[in-house]
């Protein structure tokens, strides 16, 4: 746990945002529906990670069928010419309107461009508005755990104690799995070979990397995520089949979330984090790759239930004002990007760097032992 440095007013303090790796943590999700439906679930239900918590219907596109100018017809005839009426519904390819006129010798007709509703036909416009069927909706509780808020005609809140960790980046949406660990230290890279029929339906660790033979050889058997410390670039490009902007993520129409722990290049993934996942190997987890680092931080992330959560230790939450010596942190930004140090000093006094710049500066001490200064702007905490 990072320890609060208000106690020492001589100590210097830096406010970064902090990347959480916690054994277990509190986790609360807000699952709600894009517009007003029905709640299915009561304050206290315990709910699984596929539970449904609410349901709706989205309308569906309307259309305007010109049938004035289709048939030939004036607009206030439109509704001689129908064979449907405000409300019917009708199948994809069926008629709607006929114009048959010259003894058989002229003919025109209306077809329903897809199966939906008759929502409006106007004598003014000569128009029939066509409306696909509504979409059904509903949203699941992504995580296990207990309802411990009813938000009316919108969803609820659930909560559950979790191993929780966080990203720097990823790709893909909501998903579910088993933890399966695949390799044997964060330094490995996930290839092809390490990946089997064993790891269908399952979220896979990794260390380093994954290459795009691996990836694909995940999509063949049914593989629901995988984590990794760092994604390289040009495998990204592979992976996706095209460049993305790595501002905001998560809409990508894929199959298998992925979540890069330390950051782009053959990154090996934090011992930490690595750990905490082979200590949770087969147990369910949701992830989510969803990553945005402009307007409100978003992070990939990863939440491990507990199975017994009101056995566990309570999470002593507490929140730091800043850095103090020996804690940790990931730097973010070249020539150290992606290493994880201890917090080894923190000078008071403005120092000049290569650009020119006076900034208050830190001193790390790398996870190879070596001592290094950057800007405290270049590190995030890490919160244990």
């Amino acid at each position: 746990m990072v320890q609060s440095a208000k106690e020492d007013p001589n100590v210097a303090h830096a406010y970064t945002p902090g990347l959480k790796i916690k054994s277990i943590e509190q986790v609360s999700k807000e699952r709600v529906l894009p517009i007003e439906g029905t709640v299915i679930v009561e304050m206290g239900d315990a709910v699984d990670f596929d539970s449904i918590l609410a349901r709706t219907e989205i309308p569906g596109d309307a259309e305007i069928l010109n049938v004035t100018e289709i048939l030939g017809v004036d607009p206030g005839d439109v509704f001689d010419y129908s064979l449907k009426k405000e409300g019917d519904t009708f199948e994809e390819g069926e008629l709607l309107a006929k114009n048959v006129a010259f003894w058989g010798l002229v003919k025109n007709f209306v077809y329903a461009p897809f199966s939906g509703t008759i929502e409006s036909v106007s004598g003014l416009t000569g128009q029939i508005i066509v409306r696909q069927h509504n979409v059904p909706l509903e949203i699941n509780a992504y995580i296990k755990g207990k309802v411990v808020k009813v938000l009316p005609k919108k969803g609820a809140v659930i909560e559950t104690k979790a191993a929780f960790i966080q990203g720097i980046f990823g790709f893909g949406g909501e998903n579910h799995g088993e933890i399966a660990v695949a390799v044997e230290s964060p330094e490995e890279l996930l290839t092809e070979e390490k990946v089997g029929p064993e790891h269908q339906g399952k979220v896979i660790v990794g260390g380093s990397g994954v290459t795009d033979e691996a990836y694909r050889r995940a999509l063949e058997v049914g593989v629901k995520g995988i984590v990794v410390g760092g994604l390289d670039v040009e495998d990204l490009i592979e992976i996706l089949g095209e460049d993305i902007g790595v501002a905001i993520t998560g809409e990508e129409n894929i199959d298998i979330t992925v979540i890069a722990t330390e950051g782009f290049g053959a990154l090996p993934i934090s011992e930490r984090t690595f750990n905490l996942l082979k200590n949770m190997e087969g147990k369910m987890s949701a992830i989510n790759g969803a990553t945005q680092i402009r307007a409100g931080v978003l992070r990939p992330e990863i939440i491990i239930p507990y199975d017994n959560p009101d056995e566990m230790e309570e999470s002593k939450e507490e929140f730091s004002d800043g850095m103090i010596k020996g804690s940790l942190v990931r730097v973010i930004r070249a020539p150290y990007f992606g290493e994880i140090a201890k917090v080894k000093d923190l000078p008071i006094n403005l120092q000049r760097v290569e650009s020119g710049s006076r900034v208050r500066v830190i001193e790390l001490e790398l996870e190879d032992g070596k001592v290094v200064t950057v800007p405290r702007a270049n590190v995030e905490i890490i919160e244990e």
